[in-house]
């Protein structure tokens, strides 16, 4: 709608307010007179009930949903009031004059409209500063948004966004040690067997180890290996197998856990397994590694 009928419908508005209520001032005023008030009072009583009628509307239109429902209560209210002693001033023509008049020939009715008509300037002082307060006390929809967030607690503000996903910043791990044959005696039969294979794959754990390993989830189980877990005996098996032809000193822990490929706790326990069982039995019973390569060539000289 264009701001010109805007302002004609605004004024005609305020036109017909001022006309009903110079209707209205009349009857009131007349009453005022009725109940014993002085020219003064009387002039100014219809501003207390139709002019509280006008700051309730107000009121309604500015205050949020439990404080509209009172403003609206007082509004329906002293409306209501308004209209019963307007009645009252059409159905009695002596209140057309000045000077004290009954507003009703039955007592009781008398009574209950000279009360309403007194109660009304009280009400307008307790209500109508009721609305006042309320209404300077009240603050913007954003306002509040913005108090009722900073007063939250740091539990009950809402859960920050997921930042994008990027590279890792964590170095990768560094490559486990390798494993040295020992020097001081050489290794036969499947130990050298286990020692070659571990010097073949070093490069290609080195290449793998120094990219940048991303963040991944839990591996599914179709992707994890099938290899049987093994038990103790089994691995014990293996190890016998594996050593059978070392010298009690090349049973250390790290050989064996590469020659049978097992943990380092594991490996332990089968070295003193192992030893424990060389140990008791009879001295030259046990294998042991096969004599040099090159004293075998001088002797078939």
């Amino acid at each position: 709608m264009k701001r010109g009928p805007k302002i004609l419908l605004v004024l005609g508005l305020l036109a017909v307010v001022g006309m009903a209520f110079r209707v209205s001032w009349n009857a009131l005023r007349d009453v005022a007179h009725a109940i014993g008030a002085d020219p003064t009072a009387a002039t100014v009583y219809p501003l207390v009930v139709d002019g509280l009628m006008a700051l309730a509307l107000v009121a309604a239109l500015v205050l949020p949903e439990g404080d509209r429902r009172f403003a609206l209560r007082i509004l329906a209210g002293y409306t209501a009031a308004s209209l019963v002693l307007n009645y009252v001033h059409g159905l009695v023509p002596t209140l057309h004059g000045p000077g004290r008049e009954r507003l009703a020939d039955w007592s009781p009715a008398n009574w209950a409209l000279v009360l309403l008509a007194t109660s009304l300037p009280v009400g307008s002082i307790f209500y109508g500063s009721d609305l006042v307060a309320k209404v300077l006390h009240h603050r913007p929809a954003s306002d509040e948004t913005a108090q009722t967030m900073t007063n939250r607690s740091g539990s009950e503000l809402p859960a920050p966004a997921d930042p994008a996903p990027g590279e890792s910043v964590y170095a990768p791990p560094l490559p486990a040690p390798a494993v040295e044959p020992t020097e001081a005696a050489p290794t036969v039969g499947p130990v050298r067997e286990v020692a070659a294979a571990v010097a073949d794959s070093r490069p290609a754990v080195t290449a793998r180890a120094a990219r940048p390993r991303k963040l991944t989830g839990r591996v599914p189980a179709s992707a994890r290996t099938t290899r049987p877990v093994r038990t103790p005996e089994e691995l014990l098996t293996e190890a016998r197998e594996a050593t059978a032809g070392w010298a009690d000193g090349e049973l250390t822990a790290d050989r064996i856990r590469v020659a049978v490929h097992t943990s380092a706790e594991k490996a332990r326990t089968l070295r003193d397994t192992l030893k424990a069982e060389r140990a008791a039995a009879p001295a030259g019973l046990h294998l042991v590694a096969d004599p040099v390569p090159e004293a075998d060539a001088a002797a078939g000289e």
